[in-house]
């Protein structure tokens, strides 16, 4: 008979070089995800996850199965007020003084074409990221949302027409009171030359393409407003606005960027 083995637990053996890990965890899960949906209830998606907590010096290595049962045990109800109870079962579950996490999915929007009504579904890329330790918690929701825009100057310059350009605006706030991801996306849509949709008939074409023309926008118009918008929901005690538009006459984009920080009485 061979001989017996003893399980031995490598990872809470001592580590003697006294340098404290920062970020220990797994990166780049693939899973399916539930999350919130405004007009559904839930919406099922799948999302790449990061799992990290920081490790003591005097420790080898952490136990890389435990986030996955943490995880997997919660991935059904991703919504934001469970999000950061996800994340202190990680820190609980893994005795780490502070836990991150962050998840990447599609969501996906069920949208009107604006003259013919029909129907189709649109994609926007968003994420939550979240920090948990013994003394505050942190979580943000990054949204990004495609939106077309019509450049002031070549209007102004121009004897036809003028170039136009999709850009995507990706804003990150710092969570306050619940919010619907649907409803930040008709906000950031409004403060744009016009909406982007999946599917557009003539009629949609001719009203999206008049429209843009008539709300001509530059980045900095783009994020202005959007800043403008979000700040006036006083929801948010910090947010940032990116625009980037992909230029149709320029081999570059044209970026612009806001951050808002309430004052701290």
């Amino acid at each position: 008979m061979g001989k017996q083995l003893h399980h031995i637990d490598v990872q809470n053996q001592k580590d003697f070089r006294k340098i404290p890990i920062n970020k220990v965890g797994v990166k780049g899960l693939e899973y399916p995800i539930t999350v919130l949906d405004k007009a559904n209830g839930v919406q099922h998606t799948s999302a790449i996850v990061n799992l990290f907590v920081d490790l003591p010096h005097e420790f080898k290595g952490t136990h890389m199965s435990r986030f996955i049962e943490v995880f997997n045990k919660h991935r059904k109800d991703l919504s934001m007020p469970h999000f950061l109870t996800m994340l202190k079962e990680v820190r609980t579950a893994l005795h780490a003084e502070t836990a991150y996490a962050d998840i990447h999915f599609p969501y996906f929007i069920e949208k009107e074409a604006p003259v013919s009504h029909q129907k189709s579904i649109m994609r926007y890329e968003c994420a939550f990221q979240g920090m948990v330790n013994t003394n505050k918690h942190n979580f943000i929701v990054s949204i990004s949302i495609p939106v077309q825009t019509v450049c002031p100057c070549s209007k102004a310059i121009s004897k036809y027409g003028a170039h136009n350009q999709r850009g995507i605006v990706t804003v990150s706030l710092h969570l306050g009171p619940f919010f619907w991801i649907e409803d930040i996306i008709g906000l950031v849509e409004s403060c744009a030359s016009s909406a982007v949709f999946t599917l557009l008939k003539r009629s949609d074409e001719k009203f999206v393409t008049e429209t843009a023309y008539e709300n001509p926008r530059f980045v900095e118009d783009l994020v202005r407003e959007v800043y403008l918008k979000l700040e006036a929901l006083k929801q948010f005690p910090e947010f940032t606005v990116e625009a980037e538009n992909f230029e149709s006459i320029h081999n570059h984009s044209a970026f612009a960027m806001v951050h808002y920080q309430a004052h701290k009485e």
